[in-house]
């Protein structure tokens, strides 16, 4: 079992930057890839970027050239940097983690934090 704990949300004007972290614990060795995802009201959760742990990232082309995920493996710790927000960018963020085969197959999930941006 792993428990994932996402912060570092938060309210932001347009243009600003937020980064999220993610801590997870339990059997993280049991997993090979993390990622970011997202969900605005009445849309589908969506993926943001996802990390392997050779460090291989993807992004959404929605944050490419905006958003950087990185991790701290020592500290077990996943991150989310976000410059130059926009008002789409509004939603719930949930860190997961998984298994990478031709994708990163998610097994868990963290609870989400809100990240609102304001025009």
């Amino acid at each position: 079992q792993v428990e994932l704990v996402e912060s570092g949300g938060g309210s932001v004007q347009a243009g600003g930057f937020l980064r999220l972290s993610c801590a997870a614990s339990g059997d993280t060795y049991s997993n090979d890839c993390m990622g970011w995802y997202r969900q605005a009201p009445g849309e589908e959760r969506e993926g943001v970027a996802t990390i392997d742990s050779d460090g291989r990232t993807s992004y959404a082309d929605s944050v490419k050239g905006r958003f950087s995920i990185s991790q701290d493996i020592a500290k077990n710790t996943l991150y989310l940097q976000m410059n130059s927000l926009k008002p789409e960018d509004t939603a719930m963020y949930y860190c997961a983690a998984g298994v990478m085969t031709a994708i990163c197959t998610i097994h868990y999930w963290g609870q989400g934090t809100q990240v609102t941006v304001s025009s």
